[in-house]
Formats: C-alpha cells, structure tokens, sequence
C-alpha cells in the first residue's frame, strides 16, 4: 500500500463509533506498535483490496488458458474414497 504521504496528497475519512470500540481499536493498534490511524487504514484498505479483488476477473494468458484446459480435460483416477462411496450406491 502506498502511503498518502509518499504520493504527497491526502483525503479524510471521519469515522463516528463507540467508546468501547475505539477503546478496543486503540489497544489493538498499540499492541502492534501503529498509531490508530495507520491501524485502521492498514486494516480497512486489507479488508476493501481483497474485497475489490474477488471481484475482478482473472485473466490468464493463452498458455496458461491451455493448460488449465487441457488440466480439466484429463480424466484422473478415481480415489479409494471415491471408490468406497461408488461402492455403497
């Protein structure tokens, strides 16, 4: 994550909550040696890119798309527990 400072422009995001949570959010960004706001922005930007990212399509060279293909068309052995549950039908 590039920080703000690095890029040498800033936004603001106000967050209203609880004292009870922003008592727990203080201890668990001083446990972990950050300030709260470097806390929170390293935590909430994790949750938001994996978030993003299951959202984005995967795009595969022709190679790589060959060979998952191919992969997929392969029959594979069937499993002693594939077998066994075969068996009890």
């Amino acid at each position: 994550m590039q920080s703000a400072s690095s890029r040498g422009q800033f936004t603001r995001i106000s967050l209203q909550t609880t004292p009870r949570v922003k008592a727990t959010i203080e201890r668990a960004a001083a446990m972990v040696g950050l300030t709260v706001s470097d806390f929170v922005l390293r935590r909430v930007y994790e949750a938001a890119s994996r978030i993003v990212a299951d959202d984005d399509p995967l795009i595969l060279s022709h190679q790589a798309f060959q060979s998952f293909v191919a992969d997929c068309e392969k029959p594979c052995r069937p499993t002693d527990a594939l077998r066994n549950l075969m068996d009890r039908r």
